[in-house]
């Protein structure tokens, strides 16, 4: 049946059998020579597929937020400032304070806003510690702009807030690793190294985009954040404002502005000496930060490719040369130049296409292992894989035409007499 294939002129799904032929009858260099493109389109679907996971989870801690919320900061810098070595433009602004936050509540744009604080610190109770997490020197009003919800317990009182009492509401997964069967309500453990009391169990909500280390681990009263550690005033302290219910973003920002400059006494042709920062700010940020990243991937995969490539072309090189009589029989039988350079390249192709889709199942599978241990839910990026097969049969398709066109080119007589 095979022979019988050669001996005339092939169809293309004819041409694709006997390239499926050919693979089997060489399984070991068949697999060496996909290698390349398995380890190129696999290493772009696992990151397309870790980036879109993120976007997805920050795209849903926006959601929770509100699109309309936005943070004030001393400075807004894509990337954090050494507090030990700030630019002179930078150390001339005034720190946020709790007077502003308040002030900025008082208007009648505003639904709400107060100040806060977050450091870094563990949680330890009796020996027991968890890693280094994230606690926020905030007030009870920090679950509506970051969503979740008390699972027991309480949240501060205001009469805690104005006394910065040691009082804190704790994740509950990290009350159950360190607390055990025990009731954590009323215990006290230590925060960063400061003991405080268990008033509440809060639970993020779910699917927040949380790497490890940088979910909520405690809220604690802000005034108690600002005098039991040192919170680093240019990076991480902010104001969070909600404006009111059919309040736009900007007609938020304009008031607020307005009430910074006259409490800073900033005349009108100074400028500001705060920043504003938006979800859509934040998004960006994020885009730009992983775009980046995602460019880097595609740079090192466009390699393997390339990689992968040449060895289709060095692998269809040899192919030729070890089927030569093959060639010659073909030719002498009526077979054309452009029959001969199909089939090669339709081989070249089949071969690369192969490595495509198993580089596409690889990928998708530890793509969905990382977002797993990152506990990211996220949908495959599955228009990203007629993109990959695409490129790698077109790959199969360039680096085949060289080896196709030789074999084309083989004179007849000369290839029956190959041995």
């Amino acid at each position: 049946m095979f022979l019988d294939r050669l001996l005339r002129h092939t169809t293309f799904d004819e041409n694709v059998q006997i390239a499926f032929d050919n693979l089997r009858a060489n399984k070991l260099r068949s697999g060496l020579t996909m290698l390349g493109v398995v380890i190129g389109v696999a290493t772009v679907m696992t990151m397309a597929s870790i980036v879109r996971g993120v976007r997805e989870q920050i795209l849903h801690t926006l959601e929770v937020a509100g699109p309309t919320t936005f943070y004030v900061m001393k400075v807004f810098s894509q990337q954090p400032l050494n507090p030990e070595a700030l630019p002179k433009w930078v150390r001339i602004r005034p720190d946020l304070t709790e007077a502003e936050a308040q002030a900025i509540d008082r208007l009648p744009q505003i639904q709400y806003a107060a100040i806060w604080a977050q450091v870094m610190g563990r949680l330890d109770y009796q020996g027991q510690r968890t890693q280094v997490t994230s606690v926020y020197g905030a007030d009870a009003g920090f679950s509506m702009v970051q969503g979740g919800q008390l699972l027991a317990g309480r949240w501060f009182t205001p009469a805690e807030e104005r006394a910065g009492t040691p009082v804190a509401v704790i994740l509950e997964s990290h009350a159950r690793r360190l607390f055990g069967r025990l009731d954590p309500l009323g215990k006290t453990l230590l925060i960063g190294g400061k003991p405080v009391e268990v008033i509440g169990l809060y639970e993020p909500p779910a699917n927040i985009f949380t790497p490890p280390g940088a979910e909520t681990g405690a809220v604690v009263p802000y005034r108690f954040a600002i005098h039991a550690y040192n919170v680093d005033k240019t990076n991480m302290l902010f104001i969070c404002v909600k404006p009111r219910p059919g309040i736009s973003v900007a007609d938020a920002q304009g008031a607020a502005r307005v009430e910074l400059r006259e409490r800073r006494k900033l005349r009108p042709a100074d400028g500001d000496t705060f920043d504003f920062i938006t979800q859509d700010q934040i998004l960006d940020t994020f885009n730009s930060i992983t775009g980046v990243f995602f460019v880097v991937m595609i740079v090192l995969a466009s390699v393997a490719l390339l990689v992968g490539g040449i060895g289709v072309m060095a692998i269809m090189m040899v192919s030729v040369t070890d089927r030569t009589r093959e060639i010659g029989v073909r030719k002498a039988l009526g077979a054309t130049r452009g029959d001969i350079q199909t089939q090669f390249l339709i081989e070249a192709a089949t071969l690369t296409g192969m490595g495509g889709v198993v580089g596409i199942v690889l990928g998708l599978v530890a793509g969905s292992a990382v977002t797993r241990l990152l506990n990211i839910q996220a949908s495959p990026p599955w228009g990203l894989t007629l993109i990959a097969v695409a490129v790698s049969v077109g790959i199969g398709l360039i680096f085949g035409v060289l080896p196709a066109r030789r074999a084309a080119r083989l004179d007849p007589i000369e290839a029956l007499r190959y041995e």
